[in-house]
């Protein structure tokens, strides 16, 4: 504050000015001496406005993101990063995405890091294209001095790129994973358990080699216990339901099936046929089960031997359809109980059986089973005979 005031005295006595003096109103001389000494900045760095003007991210989203590169003070280290991208031709799409869920990656040095892993990844054999499409998969892993070793020992897992990249789509942690401590261990676990080698090409089982090597011998026990044989294709489905939940989240979903009158043999039928069933949320499963049992009048029994009636979407399938058949048999075209058949076919043969030959007879049959199939509010239209329909 002295220092303040000396300066303002200094420019008071000594500022030169071709006003005179005598003439320079004292309040006018201090007002220029503010604002010599206290200057606004005219070029802040708003980084929630720059990754939703120069990213494309919604606004919402750049402000969560901004919250990671505030400490930016302009916008030379990100542009030279979004350049270094489209030089690539990563997709501006696929570059929002990209910063959206690492906004950091705007930070990174183009001549240390991201240059030097492009230049690794040809080496490795990859394409200039096929790197832009790695890039907004890999994430912040593509950073990391251990990409080039990470995704060759992934490249020989899988079998191919495209693999990989299905494989990072389902879990983007990957190209992070421990492959001494993690990975490795856990392949070499599921081979001592003879799972074929075709298998281990499925990008799915990507879920399963990134979990602790305890977690997967955890689950082998409990697939056992169920009946699962090892060289059946379900036992890879398996490992996936067995692997990525808790030990309790499975009880649960057990004890609901249960609740909901299944036995013990049930369950073991179900789960062996299709351990998917054991993935469901809490929310669906029992929904699912209440509809199949109660609406649709199926034995507990019939949909064990068939779990993936289970799976099927209620909204936009199994329910749909159901009220389909129900109103052919009201109006008296057919007398068909909804079962699996029914459930199981394309979208394309059930329009072709159940929906086209009858637009006749119902109008707006067609459209209203694709309104309800499409999730939207159920549409209600006159029939002949004074029926009041909605599908």
């Amino acid at each position: 504050m002295i220092h303040l005031r000396a300066r303002m005295l200094s420019l008071l006595i000594h500022s030169p000015s071709r006003i005179p003096a005598s003439r320079v109103p004292p309040l006018f001389a201090l007002h220029r001496a503010l604002s010599a000494t206290t200057s606004i900045p005219q070029n802040c760095f708003l980084a929630d406005e720059y990754l939703v003007a120069s990213c494309g991210l919604p606004r919402a989203q750049a402000v969560k993101a901004s919250k990671k590169i505030s400490h930016l003070k302009s916008p030379s280290q990100p542009d030279a990063v979004l350049t270094f991208l489209s030089g690539l031709g990563v997709p501006r799409s696929d570059i929002a995405h990209l910063v959206s869920v690492d906004p950091r990656f705007l930070c990174a040095s183009v001549e240390r890091t991201l240059a030097p892993r492009v230049t690794e990844l040809s080496e490795l054999g990859l394409s200039r294209p096929q790197i832009a499409r790695l890039i907004p998969l890999a994430l912040c892993s593509f950073r990391s001095s251990s990409l080039r070793r990470n995704l060759d020992f992934w490249l020989t897992v899988f079998g191919s790129f495209e693999n990989v990249l299905k494989a990072l789509q389902m879990n983007s942690g990957l190209l992070a994973a421990d492959l001494e401590k993690v990975a490795k261990p856990n392949l070499a676990l599921l081979q001592q358990c003879g799972l074929s080698a075709s298998l281990f090409s499925e990008p799915f089982i990507a879920r399963v080699l990134i979990r602790t090597p305890r977690q997967v011998q955890d689950a082998l026990v409990h697939i056992d216990k169920f009946g699962v044989l090892r060289d059946s294709r379900m036992f890879l489905y398996a490992l996936v339901a067995f692997t990525v939940q808790t030990p309790e989240k499975l009880a649960d979903k057990i004890r609901i099936l249960e609740m909901h009158g299944w036995s013990q043999d049930d369950v073991l039928l179900a789960v062996k046929k299709m351990p998917g069933i054991l993935t469901m949320s809490e929310e669906r499963l029992p929904k699912n089960m209440h509809f199949l049992t109660k609406d649709a009048g199926l034995e507990i029994s019939y949909i064990a031997q068939r779990p993936v009636l289970l799976k099927y979407s209620l909204e936009r399938r199994l329910l749909p359809r159901h009220n389909v058949l129900k109103l052919l048999k009201a109006k008296g075209i057919l007398n068909l109980q909804f079962d699996y058949r029914a459930a199981a076919l394309s979208e394309e043969k059930f329009l072709g059986k159940f929906v086209h030959p009858y637009e006749e007879s119902i109008p707006g049959l067609a459209c209203a089973y694709a309104s309800s199939c499409a999730g939207k509010v159920p549409v209600k239209y006159d029939v002949p005979m004074k029926y009041d329909v909605t599908i």
